[in-house]
C-alpha cells in the first residue's frame, strides 16, 4: 500500500510549476546525491541536461532551465532567498561555470548544456536526462520523471500514476474514498483525526504541528506578498498584477505591519455580501501572482493550483468563523492532504498527464472537502463535497499561453476556490445517502478522461487558448 504523507501533498517550494520547476530542481538534487553515494561526484568534469516532452515544450515559460541550474548548484527551494535566484543564474551564464552541488566548479555553457528536445519519452510526458562527463572519459546518464506536485521518480517504475516510495506503514492505509469512510466508521473518527493518526506513525505531534504551522505561515506570507505587490508579471505576456488593486479597494483604511496583523484586520472588517467573492478571488490571485514570479508558495497539490486551498482556508477564517484557530487550520490541511493523496493514487496530479483537471480540479476537491469538515460536515459529506468540486472540473485542459503559468492559470485558481466553497455548501445541504456519484467514481473518471485527452491539451501549449495568441501583441 502506497503511503503518502500530508506533507508530501503540501510541499514548500518556488514557483511557477511543481512539475516543471520544483520537480526538475529536486531531480537535480537527487542526481547529485546519488553521485555522492556512489563516490562518483568528485570525478564529474562536466554535465549536460536534456529535457523532453512537456518539460521541453513549456520549459522556458515554466523556468525549467532556471530550476535545473539551481538544483545543480545545490540550493534548496524551501530555504533559498528568492531574491537571489536571478543573480545566481546570471553568474552561471556569464562565467560559463557551475559550482556543482555547492562543492566545486565545473565548466557549464547555459545555452548549450541544457537541451530542449520536443520528443516524448515513453514513460511520462515530463522526462529529463542528466549526463555526467567523468574524469576517465566515460559518460554516466540517469533519467528522471517529474510526475506532478514535485514528486520525482526514475524510469524503473511500472505505472506513471503510482508512486512506489513507501513510508513506514500507516495504521490506516488508504487508497480510496471507500476505504477512508470505512476506517472513519470503524474508528468513529472524523477524517482529520484519522489522518492525524497516520501522520503520528511518521513524526511526533510537535513535529506535525511545527510543519503544519510552517505550511500555513508560508501560505499566509504568500497571500500577503501578492496583495502588496504591484506591477507586471515576468515572462513577456505583460500580465498586470490584479491582486494589489483589488486588495486596495477591499481593505479600507486598516493599517498593519505583518501577515498576522493583516489577517486579524481583515477579520475585523465588515464584509458585505458582494465582497465575499472578491476577497476569495483576491486571496487566490495573490498566491498565483507570487507563483508566476518565481516566489515561494506551497504546492497544493501543485504550484499551478497553489492558490485554491489558502484562499478557501482564508474564507473560513475571515468569513465563516472569526474565532477559527490553529486547530482549525490543522484539521483543514490534514483533510485536504488526504483527499489529494486519493487523487494521486487513483489518477494523477500532473497537468502533463491529465490536463488542468488534475491540478485545479484536484485542488478544488481538496479545499471543498476540508471546508466541509470545518463547517460540521460528516465524513460522507466531506467526500461528497470533494466529488462535486471535481465533477465540475472534469475535462479541463491545460493550455498555458506562451508556456507561462499565467493565462489562464491564475484566474483558474480563483474559479477553483469559488467552486470549492459552492461544493461544500451543496454537500452540507445534502443527505449523503442521496449521492449518485461516489468520490472513487469521479477519481476513476478523471483518470480515464486524462488518458483520452489529446496530448496537445496537456501542458504543451500546442492547443486551445495557447494557439494563435501572439505574445508580442499582449
Amino acid at each position: 500500500m502506497e503511503c503518502i504523507s500530508v506533507f508530501d501533498m503540501l510541499k514548500i517550494g518556488v514557483g511557477p510549476s511543481s512539475s516543471h520547476t520544483l520537480g526538475p530542481w529536486r531531480a537535480a538534487e537527487r542526481w547529485i546525491r546519488e553521485l555522492q553515494e556512489t563516490n562518483c561526484f568528485e570525478q564529474v568534469q562536466g554535465v549536460k541536461v536534456k529535457l523532453y516532452g512537456s518539460l521541453s515544450l513549456t520549459g522556458k515559460g515554466h523556468a525549467t532551465d532556471t530550476a535545473v541550474v539551481l538544483g545543480l548548484l545545490g540550493t534548496d527551494p524551501v530555504t533559498i532567498p528568492v531574491t537571489s535566484i536571478d543573480t545566481s543564474v546570471e553568474k552561471v551564464k556569464t562565467t560559463k561555470s557551475l559550482y556543482f552541488g555547492g562543492k566545486h566548479d565545473i565548466p557549464f555553457d547555459y545555452d548549450n548544456d541544457i537541451v530542449f528536445l520536443r520528443e516524448f519519452l515513453p514513460f511520462h510526458a515530463n522526462g529529463m536526462r542528466f549526463e555526467a562527463q567523468m574524469a576517465n572519459g566515460e559518460v554516466q546518464t540517469e533519467t528522471y520523471y517529474s510526475i506532478g506536485g514535485g514528486f520525482v521518480v526514475k524510469e524503473e517504475r511500472t505505472h506513471a500514476k503510482e508512486n512506489k516510495k513507501v513510508f513506514k506503514k500507516f495504521p490506516f492505509p488508504i487508497k480510496t474514498g471507500a476505504e477512508l469512510l470505512a476506517y472513519c466508521a470503524q474508528e468513529k473518527k472524523q477524517i482529520s483525526a484519522l489522518v492525524l493518526e497516520n501522520e503520528r506513525s511518521l513524526r511526533t505531534d510537535h513535529e506535525i504541528n511545527t510543519e503544519i504551522n510552517h505550511v500555513w505561515e508560508t501560505m499566509l506570507e504568500c497571500m500577503y506578498t501578492g496583495c502588496h505587490t504591484e506591477g507586471v508579471l515576468p515572462g513577456g505576456l505583460n500580465v498586470k498584477r490584479r491582486a494589489y488593486d483589488m486588495h486596495q479597494k477591499l481593505k479600507g483604511g486598516h493599517t498593519y505591519s505583518n501577515p498576522q496583523e493583516w489577517l486579524e484586520n481583515i477579520r475585523d472588517t465588515e464584509v458585505k455580501f458582494r465582497q465575499i467573492i472578491k476577497w476569495v478571488c483576491c486571496f487566490a490571485l495573490s498566491v498565483n501572482e507570487v507563483n508566476a514570479s518565481l516566489g515561494r508558495v506551497v504546492t497544493a497539490p501543485t504550484n499551478g493550483s497553489a492558490g485554491v486551498i489558502p484562499a478557501v482556508l482564508m474564507y473560513y477564517l475571515v468569513i465563516e468563523n472569526h474565532d477559527g484557530d490553529f486547530d482549525d487550520i490543522k484539521r483543514f490541511l490534514l483533510v485536504a492532504g488526504e483527499i489529494g493523496s486519493i487523487f494521486k493514487k487513483g489518477a494523477t496530479i500532473s497537468a502533463a498527464m491529465g490536463g488542468c483537471q488534475a491540478e485545479i480540479g484536484v485542488s478544488s476537491a481538496m479545499a471543498a472537502g476540508a471546508l466541509t469538515e470545518l463547517m460540521g460536515g460528516n465524513p460522507e459529506q466531506v467526500l461528497m463535497a470533494a466529488e462535486i468540486a471535481m465533477e465540475h472540473h472534469l475535462g479541463l485542459t491545460c493550455d498555458p499561453i506562451g508556456g507561462l503559468v499565467q493565462v489562464p492559470c491564475i484566474e483558474r485558481n480563483a474559479m477553483g476556490a469559488i467552486k470549492a466553497i459552492n461544493a461544500a455548501e451543496l454537500a452540507m445541504d445534502t443527505d449523503p445517502a442521496a449521492a449518485k456519484v461516489p468520490l472513487d467514481k469521479v477519481v476513476n473518471t478523471m483518470w480515464e478522461t486524462a488518458k483520452d485527452m489529446n496530448s496537445k491539451y496537456k501542458e504543451t501549449s500546442e492547443g486551445g487558448l495557447a494557439v494563435g495568441v501572439n505574445i508580442s501583441d499582449c
